[in-house]
């Protein structure tokens, strides 16, 4: 019996992919009016932004200590090795709830093979090393080779954010209703990124949508001057704007010629948060 995946939905992978590699999925949890729905479950991305347009405030919860006491007994019961790779603890209480909840059933069960990672990553950037992990696993690789890697990419990765509406952050308590206001009227767009700690942190504020997209490929160039993205994969997430991320594509195709893109929709736990319209760069730094 190989090394099982397991992760939640804050890695924005599709689900093609999710069935193909047998990735197992621990669904965030999405509040509304004080009811609590499963992202990708019981609520879809779709659902989320088109409630934020209209006006709706969603908020998120961590995965609960419960919900992870059930899924590492059934694999302790079968005497899985498991590799949960969790979404970064810079935006989330999840792994550190997930430790606690291995730490309390060890007595319970000795037999327990599971190794947490926290990502510091998130949304396809955490996609792109649950995906690696899920192909060394089918592979027949060890858990120890596959941590290995998987740190590796940890260290690596570059995440690059941008929103389309300041409004949403101010919503969730990101930024100040002066910044967002200031900034909807100006056309400001933060360009954020992912830090070492697993944190979301603004780098600049650019204006117009144009320019923040030619500032997303400087920051790529700049990250890996002279380096040949032939054989790399990059990854771009969107808040439900399929025409954003094909545009920055487009440009990072003609910039770095990639050999390949992995592009799919911010999920619900995260757009929550960032809404419609947010577009983010994911690649590895060599």
């Amino acid at each position: 019996m190989g090394v099982k995946i397991l992760t939640d939905t804050g890695c924005d992978l599709p689900v093609e992919i999710i069935k193909e590699y047998d990735i197992d999925i621990l669904p965030i949890i999405v509040i509304k009016d004080n009811a609590e729905y499963l992202d990708q479950v019981t609520i879809s991305s779709k659902e989320v932004y088109d409630g934020m347009r209209a006006g709706d405030v969603f908020s998120t919860a961590q995965i609960s200590a419960q919900s992870f006491t059930e899924k590492f007994e059934e694999y302790s019961k079968k005497d899985q090795s498991v590799l949960y790779l969790a979404f970064s603890s810079g935006l989330s209480g999840t792994y550190q709830t997930s430790v606690v909840v291995k730490e309390t059933i060890k007595e319970k069960y000795p037999r327990l093979d599971l190794d947490i990672i926290d990502t510091k990553a998130a949304s396809l950037g955490f996609g792109l090393i649950v995906l690696s992990a899920a192909k060394m696993a089918k592979e027949g690789k060890t858990k120890e080779e596959i941590i290995e890697e998987v740190n590796k990419q940890i260290d690596s990765l570059q995440s690059i954010f941008t929103v389309d509406d300041l409004e949403y952050l101010f919503r969730g308590g990101r930024v100040s209703k002066t910044t967002a206001f200031v900034g909807g009227l100006l056309n400001i767009k933060p360009v954020l990124k992912v830090n070492k700690e697993g944190k979301l942190v603004p780098i600049e504020k650019v204006r117009g949508r144009n320019k923040v997209f030619k500032r997303m490929i400087e920051i790529m160039r700049e990250s890996n001057e002279g380096i040949d993205y032939s054989t790399s994969l990059v990854a771009i997430s969107h808040g439900d704007d399929l025409e954003g991320a094909m545009k920055l594509k487009d440009m990072v195709k003609e910039e770095f010629n990639p050999k390949e893109f992995l592009i799919n929709t911010i999920g619900a736990g995260i757009g929550s948060h960032s809404g419609p319209g947010t577009i983010a760069l994911f690649f590895f730094q060599r």
